[in-house]
């Protein structure tokens, strides 16, 4: 039975929460409000570098569709089974995207936030390493790195591999030959061949995220498999998960369903399989805004509202069932609910 003896808040996309998601204004907020690792999502240019976006396209992140002489890259694909039309990191090279500006993703939601749209580039995983590390000499405390592969599939089919890009990248910088790394993604195989080429360190975790239980990750589709994340996320597939990873993580419905009311329900077995199987499980990801809350942690104003008193008592159920790590909009906010009695 594997527990952590201590539970870890991963800044997702940075502080998204309070700044544009995978900015280093976005890093550096959640650095200072407490979050162990920030989490850089990574896809890659047209010339094979490595940037984070949370997905390849890019027009809800940037301000690609104000640029006129960028408007001729519109176009369509599909990744992973699904059709996007916009505009896509992998048809720019790196210094194309570094004249794009970054923007807030919601708007609608986080409007404090647009304040600081224009303010910031897309930075590569190496900034964000050179940045992180920087960060962690002025502030005297290791901050980890958990980064995402986007849609490896995709980005092999279009002749731009991540995973030994990635790997090249880890192997070059001391910080992250040191300091704790945990490397996640909705596809396996990438998993599989990150965990074969890098063995076991002592500060790299593997990580398997977990997605729709109806459905089957993208390389395994893509390679005729079959098999649901159901099965994956069963007892006897965890199990066979614990070879290759050290984390499985499951978004928290799958952890802790909600009713037709909204509001939470009993935990399901995965915690509990999933450590007597050997593995961690982290879980994502916690919003402080009342439209993400469960029904009985709402108040009343308002669907767009800040409520991290709200948020504190939906990631405290989720700390009572167990978990050993979470993913948070608003680290400041996952920080407080371990700090609650």
């Amino acid at each position: 039975m594997r527990r952590a003896p201590y539970i870890e808040v991963f800044g997702h996309r940075g502080a998204c929460a309070l700044r544009p998601e995978h900015t280093l204004a976005s890093y550096a907020k959640a650095i200072a409000d407490g979050a162990d690792y920030v989490e850089p999502d990574l896809v890659c240019t047209k010339d094979g570098v490595l940037v984070a976006r949370h997905e390849d396209e890019i027009s809800t992140t940037t301000d690609v569709a104000a640029r006129p002489d960028f408007a001729s890259r519109r176009t369509s694909k599909v990744i992973d089974g699904e059709s996007f039309d916009g505009w896509f990191v992998s048809d720019f090279t790196l210094a194309e995207l570094k004249t794009l500006r970054a923007k807030e993703r919601i708007p609608e939601v986080r409007a404090a936030n647009t304040a600081y749209d224009g303010q910031f580039q897309v930075p590569t995983f190496e900034e964000i390493i050179d940045f992180v590390a920087a960060q962690s000499a002025t502030i005297g405390r290791v901050v980890g790195i958990i980064p995402e592969l986007k849609n490896s599939t995709f980005f092999k089919s279009i002749g731009l591999p991540l995973e030994d890009r990635f790997v090249a990248i880890l192997q070059a910088h001391e910080y992250t030959r040191r300091a704790p790394v945990e490397i996640q993604s909705f596809e396996v195989a990438n998993l599989k061949y990150l965990r074969g080429k890098l063995g076991k360190r002592a500060n790299v975790r593997i990580m398997q995220l977990s997605g729709d239980p109806r459905k089957s990750p993208a390389d395994m589709v893509a390679a005729g498999g079959k098999t649901l994340w159901a099965e994956i996320t069963s007892a006897a597939g965890l199990k066979e998960v614990a070879e290759y990873a050290d984390v499985i993580a499951p978004n928290v419905q799958a952890l802790i369903p909600r009713d037709v009311a909204g509001n939470l329900s009993q935990p399901t077995p995965v915690i509990r399989d999933a450590h007597a199987a050997g593995l961690l499980v982290h879980t994502w990801t916690f919003r402080p805004e009342n439209r993400f809350l469960p029904t009985e942690f709402r108040n009343d104003a308002g669907d767009n509202a800040r409520n991290a008193e709200g948020s504190i008592k939906e990631i405290r159920r989720y700390l009572e069932a167990g978990i050993d790590g979470f993913f948070a909009d608003d680290p400041a906010v996952g920080r407080t609910a371990l700090n609650v009695a």
